[in-house]
């Protein structure tokens, strides 16, 4: 007897078998569910900045725009001056000394003018064409010194001189070349050198004197003039020629 089997009838056909269950436990295993995901908190928080922190930032900011190029330059100018200033041994002691002893400039003074009075309230007067101070002492080298002393009775006492060293604390003034004293009672006196006393009126010398006046004319080996020219004394030896009388 002859079967026919046809495609979809069940017939006497063996079921089919299901794939083994070993299969499905490895392929789980092989591909495991994804975890979900966990964001972490920000470790720190932004926060807006208050008008009074945003105020002291930009001082801060501004000052800083100017504090760093000063600082750039102090730094360039130690860099390019720290040789001068390290120098060596030599050099320091050499500055040194001219810093510790500093010559003194000196004073020039063109058509000076001192005057004062005595202890009798007579006035005089020192004057020149020019003065000049050396140093710190009040002494002082004048070119073509004049004196002008007046007198109790209104009279006056001229002294003039090529040079002169005035010593104004002790008013005391040297001349030297063509010295000539003039007296108002008309004696004149010429001398290479004097030595004057300004604030008492006396003067004096030890060179070679010339005298002329109304009583004729004197020359001597040095003078002495007292008060003024109240009274003067010829010292050494003296040659005298008398108006109206003999030798």
């Amino acid at each position: 007897m002859t079967t026919t089997l046809h495609p979809g009838s069940s017939g006497n056909r063996p079921p089919r078998e299901a794939p083994p269950a070993t299969l499905r436990v490895a392929a789980s295993v092989m591909a495991p569910a994804a975890a979900p995901r966990h964001h972490l908190p920000p470790s720190r928080q932004r926060r807006t900045p208050r008008p009074a922190q945003l105020a002291r930032r930009r001082i801060l900011v501004g000052m800083a725009k100017r504090l760093l190029p000063v600082l750039a330059l102090g730094l360039l100018a130690v860099v390019v001056f720290w040789p001068e200033i390290e120098g060596n041994d030599e050099r320091s002691r050499m500055s040194f000394r001219r810093v510790a002893q500093p010559r003194a400039e000196s004073l020039r003074v063109v058509s000076p003018r001192y005057q004062d009075v005595d202890d009798m309230s007579r006035p005089y007067t020192v004057t020149a064409r020019v003065a000049q101070q050396v140093g710190g002492e009040q002494i002082l080298d004048l070119d073509a010194p004049r004196a002008d002393m007046v007198l109790t009775d209104g009279g006056w006492v001229h002294v003039s001189a090529d040079t002169g060293r005035y010593d104004r604390p002790r008013q005391h003034l040297d001349l030297a070349g063509d010295v000539t004293i003039h007296h108002d009672n008309g004696m004149t006196l010429r001398t290479p050198e004097a030595a004057v006393e300004v604030e008492a009126g006396h003067a004096s010398g030890d060179a070679p004197v010339a005298a002329q006046g109304p009583f004729g004319t004197l020359e001597s080996e040095g003078f002495r003039l007292r008060d003024r020219g109240a009274v003067v004394v010829f010292t050494g030896r003296a040659h005298a020629v008398l108006e109206g009388g003999p030798e």
